[in-house]
């Protein structure tokens, strides 16, 4: 391997890039992977620390600075969840999960679809601008009580709120990213021979990839309060209609015991779309080096 010059960034094995300024061999290769290890064991390592001293501190407050009957507690909460467990927490679950991925899938490929058909057409995309703007501007949880008469009580109007939800968010995301390409790559690609076709495929797609990315991730938790509010409405099932039946109860550790389950499932969630994300932008140099050499 060469030597990394001044201002370059060398790609490793593995699609990782050294930073400029680093050397370029095998050996500076495998140092800067190591320290990228480093690097993300210590906010893993940090990150563990902070939630085992939250988790610590709300033990040991309750009782003692507030009533359990308000906020339960972590080992209140981590019995009932084993007892819950062995009852019918994992069908409860399914219910959930699946109102809320069908409507999340459906609202973000239905968004994104409709974000790169209209930014091609621009016509079209000024016609329809006002009309989408309208529906934008419904709080979708006022439609809420409407999807139930429309589509009853079953999981298909859990799905449909979850899918509006999602829609917009992915919709503007891509329509705002596929319209702020540089238009100077379009015209090197053009220039190249490149074909309309390719160059979405290969210049417009993946430079917009960054907003769709994370229109999707932060998709995720909205698609998942349109589920749970259409279960809060009318439900027989599913983790919002058992945390409204526990808040009925006045049984505060068996809501909160839901509340933690539907955190598990966003942060679960966003792991794996962060993976996706380092995939498909592996092309993208990651970020320089900051003060002192610590990595950003």
């Amino acid at each position: 391997m060469a030597q990394a010059g001044a201002g370059t960034a060398v790609v490793a094995p593995g699609g990782a890039a050294i930073p400029p300024g680093a050397s370029a061999t095998e050996d500076g290769v495998r140092e800067w992977e190591a320290a990228q290890r480093r690097h993300r064991n210590r906010i893993a390592l940090s990150r563990l620390a902070l939630a085992v001293v939250l988790i610590g501190l709300w033990e040991f407050g309750t009782g003692r600075w507030w009533d359990a009957f308000w906020f339960s507690s972590p080992s209140r909460i981590a019995a009932h969840l084993w007892e819950w467990s062995q009852d019918d927490l994992f069908f409860q679950l399914s219910v959930t999960l699946r109102e809320t991925f069908v409507g999340y899938f459906a609202g973000t490929l239905a968004g994104v679809a409709l974000g790169a058909v209209l930014a091609r057409l621009d016509f079209l995309c000024r016609v329809l601008d006002p009309f989408i703007l309208a529906l934008n501007g419904i709080p979708r949880i006022a439609l809420a009580p409407l999807f139930i008469i429309w589509f009853g009580i079953g999981e298909l109007s859990k799905m449909v709120l979850a899918s509006m939800l999602a829609f917009f968010l992915c919709f503007y995301a891509t329509l705002s990213g596929l319209r702020s390409v540089d238009a100077a790559h379009v015209n090197v690609a053009r220039i190249m021979g490149a074909t309309e076709r390719q160059i979405f495929t290969k210049v417009t797609l993946p430079a917009a990839f960054p907003w769709i990315l994370t229109a999707m991730k932060v998709s995720v938790p909205f698609a998942l309060i349109g589920a749970i509010v259409g279960e809060f409405m009318a439900a027989t099932a599913g983790l919002g209609y058992k945390i409204q039946l526990y808040t009925a109860q006045f049984d505060t550790t068996g809501a909160v015991s839901g509340i933690f389950v539907l955190m598990l499932v966003v942060i679960a969630f966003n792991f794996v779309l962060d993976r996706i994300e380092r995939h498909l932008l592996r092309w993208r140099p990651p970020r320089q080096q900051g003060a002192g050499g610590e990595m950003t």
